[in-house]
């Protein structure tokens, strides 16, 4: 078989890599730009340029040096989307520390899990957020901190900890405050954070994202500043940015999306960086669209849902908006369609990747086919690899049919903190990452998300992909949302199961959906059973969580005793 009918391509290497670190990168940016509005943060009232953003953090940085922050120290950072939040995320970078991002919807036992596995020797966090009492928690995993002065905390249970540190100007026991954080900044003078910023190496781990965890505990994704750096910057570049670019991040910082696509891939631009409300709120959204004249938007496809969905969409102007990322999880295509026209994004783009590739590794362009750009991912990025092999044999396939996705170059994590048996699970001798994605090549290099590997089910022999039949059932005119999943059955050995969100006032059964399908795709492909909800089990970056569909589904079927049978 001749390598171009193969599965596989790679980015274009016309534009070198950024060679440099993040804060370096940072004070490029200020010198440049000094008076762009680098961050508006519209629920603390706060505006700040590009100078002021660098005043407040080098002073966030000498005062973390001050408290015995050295480089190599890990810094967990817990909270949702705050201007200290992004302070803290560059005076970091410029002190050689790693930033170690803990998801605000952990409970106590996976906040002890990530303290403790990453090291963390200072925590920074919210005193609370939504429903997470952030205080009582540490409060919980560490009494010492009632009867320890700040900065000198000795706990059984987080062993490496020694400092924590408000969001805020109130202060707990044993905690500082941002401002007496700050207060500290004036024992370390200009010229040793200089010293300390220019010992750093671009390729010094800087970033610990943990992943999920749907199977098993969540492991810590180590990012270098070379990693996230560049990706922000290609990110940013393949979307036309340039400093007059305002773009709207709803989506989470402590996730890639936020602080790598969104915080990263401003800076480098000299655009501006706007959070509508430290967490998603689709009508802080049109707000901020329309107020702060954005040209941008990110979002996952619940997001971009709900804020069209929203009672008050029309009232609010997108007449500003030209582009955006869509990604996170599959894009349905009517949804991609009404956001280009009804939300005047007609450059929106979508972008595929991963937490162990910095995230990104596909995106499509502006000019990229109508078809293109609503039913596949785009193209690799540059200065990347990719390849699709058969997950049996590991051989690279031709295009046109499903396999693994793998991803090679400069985006490739550094490995999993503290864990290497998981990082030679994930990345192979070559260098390869698995992404445990199945996907589709054309010849054209462009490619189709069709599912997980995991997720993909076998009805009597016949392999099907529930994001096809997610995109068949999207077209119905009475659905706002669908998830596909495969149960167990004792004849089929699995069939298929749609969870169907409805458009608001619509009502259906589940045999007028089964009708709807029939004559339109194969017998196979026809869900058996179907579940009317208001909302899916989710992440809290907006990913849905199939396997608790799967769970709730078998529970609430009576299908225990076959779930057992099948997978004995």
């Amino acid at each position: 078989m001749k390598k171009r009918f193969l599965s596989c391509t790679s980015g274009s290497t016309e534009e070198p890599l950024l060679e440099t670190t993040i804060g370096d990168m940072l004070d490029h940016i200020v010198e440049t730009y000094p008076d762009n509005e680098a961050l508006v943060v519209r629920h603390q009232d706060l505006r700040l340029t590009y100078h002021q953003l660098r005043d407040k953090v080098d002073r966030c940085a000498r005062a973390l040096m001050a408290v015995g922050i050295q480089k190599g120290h890990l810094v967990g950072i817990l909270a949702a989307n705050l201007a200290e939040w992004t302070i803290t995320q560059f005076a970091i970078s410029k002190i050689g520390a790693i930033l170690v991002n803990i998801n605000p919807s952990y409970r106590v036992h996976e906040l002890e899990f990530a303290l403790k596995q990453s090291g963390c020797k200072a925590l920074v966090t919210m005193a609370s957020f939504k429903s997470s009492d952030y205080i009582g928690m540490l409060n919980e995993l560490a009494p010492e901190l009632k009867s320890c002065p700040p900065g000198n905390l000795r706990a059984k249970r987080l062993p490496e900890l020694r400092i924590v540190v408000r969001c805020d100007s109130e202060s707990s026991p044993g905690i500082w405050s941002w401002p007496q954080l700050l207060a500290h900044s004036d024992r370390t003078c200009p010229e040793e954070l200089s010293k300390r910023q220019r010992q750093l190496n671009c390729d010094d781990p800087i970033n610990i994202q943990y992943t999920s965890g749907t199977t098993g505990r969540p492991k810590g994704a180590t990012l270098t500043h070379h990693n996230i750096l560049n990706n922000g910057y290609f990110t940013a570049r393949t979307m036309r940015f340039t400093e007059k670019d305002r773009l709207v991040v709803p989506v989470p910082l402590y996730h890639c999306f936020g602080m790598v696509m969104g915080n990263l891939g401003c800076m480098t631009h000299g655009a501006t960086v706007i959070y509508p409300s430290a967490g998603f709120e689709p009508l802080s959204v049109l707000r901020a669209i329309e107020g702060e004249r954005a040209t941008a938007v990110f979002g996952v496809p619940t997001m971009f849902i709900a804020e069209l969905e929203h009672r008050d969409f029309s009232r609010y102007d997108m007449t500003s908006l030209r582009t955006g990322i869509m990604a996170g999880s599959p894009c349905p295509i009517e949804v991609m369609k009404r956001v280009k026209t009804e939300m005047h994004m007609s450059e929106v783009e979508i972008a595929y990747g991963m937490t162990e590739t910095s995230p990104v590794s596909f995106q499509t362009r502006p000019e990229t086919p109508l078809e293109k750009q609503v039913g596949t991912v785009g193209q690799v990025h540059p200065h990347l690899e990719v390849k699709i092999i058969d997950p049996v044999d590991g051989q690279m396939i031709p295009h046109g049919r499903p396999g693994e996705l793998c991803t090679r170059g400069y985006s490739v994590m550094r490995g999993y903190w503290e864990n290497e048996d998981a990082t030679r699970s994930a990345i192979d001798g070559d260098g390869w990452m698995h992404s445990g994605d199945l996907a589709i090549m054309d010849q054209e290099g462009y490619v189709n998300i069709v599912g997980r590997i995991k997720d993909m089910l076998v009805r009597g022999g016949e392999n099907v992909y529930p994001r096809e039949i997610e995109e068949f059932l999207h077209t119905h005119s009475k659905i706002s949302e669908v998830q596909v999943i495969g149960l167990p059955d004792a004849k089929y050995g699995e069939v298929v199961m749609a969870w169907i969100k409805l458009k608001p006032g619509e009502t259906a059964e589940a045999k007028e959906i089964q009708a709807f399908c029939r004559s339109r795709i194969a017998h196979y492909k026809i869900p058996g059973q179907i579940k009317f909800v208001h909302r899916f089990p989710m992440t809290v970056t907006g990913k849905i969580q199939k396997f608790k569909m799967r769970e709730i589904s078998i529970r609430e079927l009576g299908l225990e005793k076959v779930a057992r049978a099948t997978t004995a």
